[in-house]
């Protein structure tokens, strides 16, 4: 079954029965996570491994999104798709279908939320040795809110064209998310502003932010990496060009034309790069002008009061900036 048939099938069958004793739909809140944990139990109660249903779900709806719009890795993604697939029957497939619906649902209807992050909390999946606790969606509201001044925000914008952020440890996307809804309710258009960028060592929790993002309508990309060990790192200043070893996943969003425009100008300037240097390098080198005649010593006359104290120099206030900047131009509030 191909990637694209998870976006044909039908979108909703509500699961009939009662709630079986020590399901986890009580530890969930809304209709789409209760509806969607419903679903998710089913294959728990044939048999299957609930870590191993849920990234297989994650992997495969992340390679559905990524194969309708990028072709860059398109066979090696669709390959291991298929690979998923075979494991599970038509029925399991169209849940497969169901739970995606609901995802992608829930968050037209409210997206100032972690959806996936929460769910998984939620249903127990977060591996403790590695210390996976999410931070809660209102927390990230929180340092978006006052790591986002507007005016300071409008202003590089204005400056630049548009900025980038970058969460180098991003989880399912919680504070990228908040980001985005903060610049919503500041009336900056984050779609054509912004570019987002994450990094987390985990695929799985990668591959969770990566929907949340292409879902949302948030440019940008998601790097699967040790961000110690081989931060994501960019052929340009700022981040379009990022280095792709197969673990880079581009959203959608990225693709519309003016995204696509300035990744045009930062190849354009990569290529004629080389020749611009050349250029100055043949120009004609100017005579260097000769300094004048150093004045003759005078004798210095002889000092019968005290020395006076020299004057120190005032060092202008330094303004603090509100955001970093990194090597490759992006800015961050980290």
């Amino acid at each position: 079954i191909p990637a694209e048939p998870l976006f044909r099938s039908r979108m909703f069958r509500r699961a009939k029965g009662a709630i079986p004793m020590g399901s986890d739909v009580r530890h969930v809140r809304g209709e789409a996570q209760k509806e969607l944990v419903k679903k998710f139990e089913v294959f728990s109660s044939n048999g299957r491994s609930r870590w191993q249903v849920w990234s297989d779900w994650i992997t495969m709806s992340a390679i559905a999104v990524s194969n309708a719009t990028d072709r860059s890795h398109f066979d090696e993604r669709e390959k291991q798709y298929l690979s998923i697939a075979g494991k599970y029957t038509r029925p399991e497939m169209e849940a497969f279908t169901e739970m995606l619906a609901l995802l992608v649902v829930a968050l037209e209807d409210n997206p100032e939320q972690d959806f996936l992050g929460e769910l998984y909390m939620c249903l127990g999946l977060g591996n403790d040795h590695a210390g996976q606790f999410f931070t809660p969606y209102h927390l990230c509201e929180f340092m978006s809110a006052v790591t986002t001044p507007a005016e300071e925000f409008q202003q590089k914008i204005g400056d630049r064209g548009w900025v980038a952020v970058c969460d180098p440890t991003c989880g399912a996307g919680a504070l990228l998310v908040a980001f985005a809804n903060e610049c919503r309710k500041k009336g900056i258009n984050y779609q054509t502003d912004v570019l987002f960028v994450a990094q987390d060592i985990d695929y799985i929790v990668g591959m969770m932010c990566y929907l949340q993002m292409s879902l949302l309508g948030m440019p940008g990309y998601v790097v699967i990496g040790d961000t110690l060990a081989s931060p994501s790192v960019s052929y340009d200043k700022r981040g379009l060009l990022p280095v792709n070893k197969g673990n880079v996943w581009y959203t959608p969003m990225l693709r519309i034309p003016v995204w696509q425009y300035r990744i045009f100008m930062a190849q354009m300037e990569l290529v004629t790069q080389p020749i611009r240097k050349e250029r100055v390098a043949d120009a004609p080198k100017s005579e260097p002008q000769k300094s004048p005649e150093a004045p003759k010593k005078l004798e210095e006359p002889k000092n019968t009061g005290k020395p006076k104290a020299a004057k120190k120099p005032q060092r202008a206030p330094e303004q603090e900036p509100v955001f970093s900047e990194g090597k490759g131009g992006q800015l961050s509030f980290f």
